[in-house]
């Protein structure tokens, strides 16, 4: 075996899955998906075919003939903690395509099943989440990002919901006995009162930017290739719209920047408050947390970010999650590019501030491994779900703009136009990239050491903090806090939310309880609509033994399910007394049914640490 990928079964030796023809009927009942797939392959294979898949049933394997033969097939006996479970075909002489039925697990990785008391609608939803390895509890497949596949997808969902897809909608229509392909009896697929909504995707992506979502979700226009998508109502719309109305002009300006967009339309999806992440960025249809609204078009930087991965991450992809920071630090680097332009120099910079902050912070994360502070960490046997951090994104995008400030912006401008315009709709690895940068950039190696930024820990002597008027700003205030002195309302009358995240990532650890409710009841930064400045505020908190806060900690932990919020959040606590573990187990166990199973994992991992 040539494995490719040390969080895939995948065989470098053999073909692997090009095209998948996906056929799910949802059970919501049931919590459960039954599903048909015809994988077509690179190229045609005889005898063994291993493919990823996670808590999967498979019912039956066949050739994609008329009539179909069947294919012998094998589970693993025991399922790797990480990888899943492989699963063995034996193909026929020259097999192109073969057929799989199957049922995803009420549990599966990738999916989140909201009961409709769960939602703001009063619908049952469901939504998937495949990054990092998780598209293996869909549907069996190469889930690696080295292997790339167009796919069409029909979703047989009760007439009372409708359906997207990070792919393009064509049809919204009555099922066909014959769509099925063996998913579930013609009687179940035809039923009154389901219907179908039918989506394909030409352009190859990783599998784990396969996506969608079901429930009760309307939409609103934002310009010709620009839309917004919410479960909640009119309320939640009309305020997204509000939020993210400059968003056809964020693309307008990424392809100033990065050259065509490929994708044809850029349309958001706004999910249930359980969502896992800030934003996906699934082609097509980017899924976004509601925190992300907050009143003042400030959630247009995780927008941004989605955006850049329209370029950065879609179009070109990390060959492996050993490789990571190929997608989020050009991506992070992309966005600030595209913020700068929109919202102008010091917003950037107060962005690169908030990151320089979080890169430092992770340095004290891992001190106890700081194999996850290189650019090109070793992660076999690791989950990536267990050491996903900021590193890949502020470590690389420190890299990159080491490499700008040493040929000039106009130089790296052009280098990236051609990187994007030589490897798209590829898979790359770390090794590729320094080969390109090399060839395109003689000499690059003897200025900037590449293996240290690569292969090194830590935060290299090279990398810079950001240099702003109102980052220095903000730093200085931050340093006065500890001898007592609070920002004055006239210096932060014109603070948004990011302003007063930055001041409060740079208060000193060792705070006393009286200076921190002092903070809180000159400015009510506990109160905040502002998610970011509301747990900043709370992480600081805790450690000081404020009990006061506890219920606003409790409220945002049951309220948000963003991976963002609750690992600090749960870190926090576990780390101080028993009181406080005490409180943040019993809060885990009253709201892990409201986390996505992604979600629900991390925060169970934190608490089991600090036990």
């Amino acid at each position: 075996m040539a494995p490719v990928d040390p969080h895939s079964y995948t065989d470098g030796a053999h073909p692997v899955v090009s095209r998948a023809a996906l056929a799910f009927y949802l059970d919501f009942a049931a919590s459960t998906i039954h599903a048909s797939a015809v994988l077509t392959l690179s190229a045609p294979h005889s005898g063994d075919l291993l493919l990823d898949t996670r808590a999967l049933a498979v019912h039956s394997a066949s050739t994609d003939a008329d009539p179909p033969e069947p294919i012998p097939f094998s589970l693993a006996a025991a399922p790797d903690p990480v990888l899943g479970t492989a699963l063995t075909l034996a193909l026929p002489r020259d097999t192109a395509s073969f057929r799989l039925t199957f049922s995803t697990s009420p549990a599966a990785s990738a999916l989140q099943w909201l009961a409709p008391p769960q939602t703001a609608s009063a619908q049952p939803f469901v939504f998937s989440q495949c990054q990092s390895i998780h598209a293996r509890s869909v549907f069996p497949c190469h889930d690696t990002p080295a292997a790339r596949i167009t796919f069409s997808l029909l979703l047989n969902v009760p007439e009372q919901l409708s359906a997207v897809a990070a792919a393009r909608h064509v049809a919204r229509r009555d099922p066909l006995p014959s769509d099925h392909r063996g998913a579930c009896d013609d009687g179940l697929w035809c039923a009154p009162g389901r219907i179908v909504e039918e989506f394909q995707m030409d352009q190859s992506v990783p599998p784990y930017l396969f996506a969608f979502a079901a429930g009760s979700i309307g939409f609103r226009d934002l310009g010709p290739r620009t839309r917004v998508y919410a479960e909640g109502g009119d309320t939640v719309l009309d305020e997204a719209a509000r939020e993210f109305a400059g968003v056809e002009e964020m693309v307008k300006v990424g392809e100033g920047l990065f050259g065509p967009y490929e994708w044809e339309r850029f349309d958001l999806l706004v999910l249930p408050p359980s969502f896992p992440y800030g934003g996906m960025e699934n082609p097509r249809m980017v899924f976004l947390t509601p925190t992300v609204i907050k009143g003042d078009a400030a959630g247009a930087q995780v927008v941004a970010h989605e955006l850049a991965h329209s370029w950065t991450g879609n179009l070109i992809t990390n060959k492996t999650n050993e490789d990571f920071w190929l997608n989020e630090g050009f991506t992070t680097y992309a966005e600030r590019r595209i913020v700068e332009v929109v919202q102008g120099e010091e917003r950037a910079a107060l962005n690169m501030g908030i990151g320089w902050r979080g890169l430092n912070r992770m340095m004290e994360r891992f001190k106890d491994n700081m194999e996850f502070t290189k650019l090109k960490p070793k992660m076999a046997g690791i989950d990536p779900d267990d050491v996903y951090s900021e590193v890949p994104y502020e470590k690389g995008f420190q890299f990159l703009w080491r490499i700008e400030r040493e040929i000039g912006r106009p130089a790296f401008d052009e280098f990236l136009k051609k990187y994007i315009a030589t490897f798209k709709f590829q898979s790359i690895d770390t090794e590729t990239f320094l080969e390109f940068l090399k060839t395109n950039v003689p000499g690059i190696e003897n200025k900037i050491d590449l293996h240290l930024w690569v292969e090194g820990t830590g935060i290299p002597p090279d990398a810079m903090e950001p240099d702003s008027a109102t980052y220095k700003k903000i730093c200085s205030l931050a340093a006065e806090f500890k001898s007592g002195k609070l920002p004055s309302e006239d210096e932060v009358a014109k603070w948004s939310g990011q302003e007063w995240e930055l001041y409060l990532e740079n208060l000193p650890a060792d705070v006393e309880a009286s200076q921190v409710t002092a903070l809180d009841e000159r400015y009510k930064l506990s109160e905040s609509r502002d998610y970011e400045v509301k747990v900043a505020f709370l992480q600081l908190a805790i450690p000081t033994g404020c009990k006061c806060y506890f219920n606003e900690v409790e409220k945002c932990l049951k309220q948000v399910g963003r991976m963002k919020y609750l690992r600090p959040l749960y870190s926090s606590l576990a780390k101080c007394s028993s009181e406080e573990k005490m409180l943040a187990q019993r809060i885990f166990s009253e709201a892990q049914e409201f986390y996505h199973p992604i979600a629900r994992s991390v925060a169970e991992a934190i608490l089991s640490k600090h036990s």
